[in-house]
């Protein structure tokens, strides 16, 4: 089934089905994203992304992005990868196996984010042996400090790697990010100077592209993978952990991430997302399973 297209009203603008936002700002590919209190009818959300904020409310399946049309079109259309029908990718996933069928009917709307490669790139080598909570608590303190504030939203932008390049440790001893905090340094002061040009990341072809992210110190396969997928849009990347890896072995044993294709990084998510959700699946395999970690 083709997705539905937007409709407006004068608050915002209601996104095409399915989309869900708990699915797709909670399943670990974005980090500055907020759920509010609220009523129970509704699923209430802000996050800042490109320098700007955005509240996002769910009801039902209606989900309103509480911004201009104006901002619609050139910021949260493209993020939100709302342009894209979703419905033959899970169709082709589901052929693939009945595991992947369940995980893809578990949380169909789920969306890959289009995010600020630098912002994703960060964020990532932030991840490293690390927790989701642990993960937005260093990204906070990151904007916090570094970032410009946002006017009447209590939020702050990300960085640019031009700012964070002029910092020292000791600059950065406030974040708490550990070993990580060198990581950072190398990568701002690395695109900074433009000896990892980002936007030749985006263009290359893949390979080339996990290649130069990894001439960053602390910046292994996975993060680059990670990198690629969320921050480059490369959806032919399956980022792989301990956890995807069980994952992968428990519901799809002898497959491989090659073989899904252009929608790698979908399945990927679906995977993950429903593997931390059924934690049963694990039990006899892990003392602590893929429950928030990325």
């Amino acid at each position: 089934m083709k997705e539905e297209k937007v409709g407006a009203w004068p608050g915002g603008i209601c996104a095409p089905y399915p989309f869900d936002v708990a699915e797709t700002l909670d399943c670990g590919q974005a980090f500055r994203w907020a759920e509010l209190p609220g009523e129970t009818r509704a699923s209430l959300w802000e996050g800042v992304a490109f320098g700007k904020y955005l509240r996002v409310e769910q009801r039902g399946q209606q989900v309103w992005l509480h911004c201009s049309p104006e901002d619609y079109e050139h910021t949260w259309r493209s993020y939100f990868d709302l342009e894209e029908d979703y419905a033959p990718k899970r169709e082709a996933l589901a052929a693939m196996s009945p595991a992947l069928a369940e995980a893809a009917a578990f949380a169909p709307g789920i969306r890959i984010l289009r995010q600020e490669p630098w912002e994703a790139l960060c964020s990532f080598i932030i991840s490293q042996n690390n927790h989701i909570p642990r993960i937005k608590g260093i990204i906070e303190r990151l904007c916090q400090r570094l970032g410009a504030e946002l006017p009447g939203t209590g939020w702050h932008a990300f960085p640019t790697a031009e700012r964070l390049a002029a910092c020292s440790l000791e600059d950065l001893a406030p974040l708490r990010a550990g070993f990580r905090a060198k990581y950072l340094l190398d990568a701002a002061r690395k695109v900074a100077s433009g000896q990892v040009d980002l936007a030749r990341v985006a263009a290359a072809p893949v390979e080339e592209g996990r290649r130069e992210l990894q001439t960053i110190f602390g910046v292994g396969p996975k993060v680059a993978e990670c990198a690629m997928l969320y921050g480059f849009h490369k959806t032919e990347c399956f980022p792989l952990d301990v956890w995807m890896k069980r994952a992968m072995a428990t519901l799809l044993p002898g497959r491989g991430p090659e073989e899904f294709g252009e929608n790698a990084g979908l399945a990927q998510q679906y995977l993950f997302h429903y593997s931390r959700l059924h934690p049963e699946l694990f039990v006899e395999k892990a003392a602590h399973p893929p429950a928030n970690r990325r």
